[in-house]
């Protein structure tokens, strides 16, 4: 019955309307808690699967990672093959530079190449031998590269990849072979006072990394890089051996 017609069956009978109102009001409580539960179930639904989803692409960085940080051209020779799987995300490789100057200049530039798997909002990238977790400031090395420094000595390690065709996979439940072959090239810089610059998307993880290793770092970009430079300055003098590692790089899926 309507709210008019129990007003109206209220007075002909010379009763109090009150009855009416409360019926009324059990009915919309009743309508704005029914109203109020399913968005409560839909917002946990949507939350629990934003969560599963979090999980599922944390679980595949951390194998793509795992996977990254097997590939170790510095201590390789030949051809050697590494398992690659995620549930779902893309794995591309993009440029990056890298190179390595003294007081009078650029003394060696290589295009090196950078793994970047990217799943959800996680990200790994493999970048002169380092693994680093995240972009921007807010990264993290999780592998450091093949960089030694000793009294009067600083060792480059850089492994330069060389993408085969189509160096990229994406998708779900993605299950892959990164296939690398090998070869060095030694190089004495001789003495002098060096500084190594690497392009790249996680400028944060770099510096820390040369923080700790004594290193000055600071930021530069160059002309023609798409991202900027983290610039670490050894102090001293030193005598420079640049190890170039080139890798060919194939994906086999």
């Amino acid at each position: 019955m309507s709210d008019g017609a129990c007003r109206r069956a209220q007075s002909q009978r010379g009763g109090d309307s009150t009855p009416c109102r409360r019926a009324q009001s059990h009915v919309v409580g009743v309508a704005l808690l029914l109203a109020i539960t399913t968005i409560s179930m839909g917002a946990l639904t949507a939350g629990v699967g934003s969560v599963v989803e979090s999980n599922a692409a944390a679980a595949d960085a951390d194998r793509v990672t795992d996977s990254l940080a097997a590939i170790d051209p510095s201590k390789s020779t030949g051809v050697e093959r590494h398992d690659l799987a995620f549930g779902e995300g893309r794995l591309t490789v993009e440029p990056r530079t890298v190179r390595l100057l003294d007081g009078d200049g650029v003394v060696a530039e290589h295009e090196v190449g950078a793994i970047v798997f990217e799943a959800g909002d996680h990200r790994v990238t493999f970048l002169a031998g380092a693994v680093a977790r995240g972009e921007g400031n807010a990264s993290i090395l999780d592998e450091t590269p093949p960089i030694a420094t000793g009294d009067g000595l600083l060792l480059v390690g850089l492994p330069v990849l060389n993408a085969n065709g189509t160096a990229s996979v994406a998708g779900e439940g993605v299950s892959a072979t990164l296939r690398t072959d090998t070869g060095h090239d030694r190089r004495k810089l001789g003495r002098g006072e060096y500084r190594l610059a690497v392009e790249t998307a996680t400028p944060g993880a770099w510096e820390r990394y040369f923080a700790e290793t004594n290193a000055s770092a600071s930021r530069r970009t160059f002309a023609g890089d798409e991202h900027g430079s983290v610039v670490a300055a050894f102090p001293g003098e030193r005598t420079g051996y640049l190890v170039v590692h080139e890798t060919e790089l194939g994906v086999e899926t």
